[in-house]
């Protein structure tokens, strides 16, 4: 997500918290706007699922969701009171990580929400490491893939780790999956791409995309040579265009482990329903 998009939601979001006693809190019917929903009715179904999910978490409904009523302009110029809700942070958050996915809106929201604290420059590193993550994942199902398509064609785990570490060695101007862990200070025992920018884990796998692509489509690629020359030509490819845009997949630095990135994202997630344990029912009138 780009910096400038996050500003935005940033601003959109900061708009509409308001505060009593120290208690964030943000109207269901504004966040139904900033999450992108165009409809009550079906905004109303992420606010079910997510009161779902906060009285499994051990953690009192009542002190997160609170109905009210309130009013709203009409486009007559007339006034209308309609049902709304108050929503804590933690409500927010439950009812984000229970909407639409694919809204980029909704990606923004998980992290906005989480974070106990609202500032951007914080908003943006949590959105950077989930960007990574996912990266990351996506990375391992299209390997899970690749193996598989390969294995099809008489080739054994050994095979597919050598057409893994040619790959490599395309994409990388040379350099093995060994040379580049000594390199950038990685255990052997670890993967090299639980290491690898958000930039070169995509790039891996979009190598792997268009092998799988190919191998599906010319059913004639089955030798080991050959399916070896088609992975490495796609590596080679993909690290040509990285050169024209003036990145060195190479010459990046080694970034955080994301097995630790895990493990403080749920942490992440941890804290914030401790805190919404603390929570007491306030009055919000």
């Amino acid at each position: 997500m780009k910096l400038e998009i996050i500003k935005n939601y940033f601003d959109d979001f900061n708009k509409f918290v308001y505060e009593v006693d120290d208690l964030e809190f943000w109207f269901a019917r504004d966040l139904q706007n900033l999450l992108g929903y165009s409809k009550w009715e079906n905004f109303l179904n992420a606010i079910e699922k997510a009161k779902t999910a906060c009285a499994n978490s051990g953690v009192k409904t009542d002190d997160h969701f609170a109905n009210t009523v309130r009013a709203v302009d009409m486009p007559n110029g007339g006034i209308k009171e309609v049902d709304d809700l108050f929503l804590t942070r933690y409500a927010c958050y439950l009812i984000a990580q229970n909407s639409d996915p694919t809204k980029e809106q909704v990606a923004f929201a998980m992290s906005y929400f989480a974070i106990q604290t609202r500032k951007q420059e914080l908003l943006e590193k949590r959105l950077g490491e989930l960007e990574r993550l996912h990266a990351r994942e996506k990375l391992s199902n299209s390997e899970k893939e690749l193996s598989g398509v390969i294995y099809e064609r008489g080739i054994d785990g050994q095979g597919f780790a050598l057409i893994k570490s040619k790959g490599d060695q395309a994409l990388f101007g040379g350099h093995s999956t060994g040379d580049m862990k000594k390199r950038l200070g990685i255990p052997n025992n670890r993967p090299l791409a639980d290491f690898l920018p958000t930039i070169t884990i995509k790039a891996k796998d979009f190598a792997n995309e268009i092998t799988i692509f190919n191998l599906k489509k010319e059913g004639s690629i089955r030798s080991m040579l050959g399916v070896s020359g088609e992975h490495e030509k796609n590596n080679r490819d993909i690290r040509n265009l990285l050169i024209q845009k003036g990145i060195t997949p190479e010459s990046l630095p080694a970034e955080e482990d994301v097995q630790k990135l895990k493990r403080k994202i749920k942490g992440d997630d941890r804290l914030i329903l401790k805190t919404a344990k603390k929570i007491k029912t306030k009055d919000k009138k």
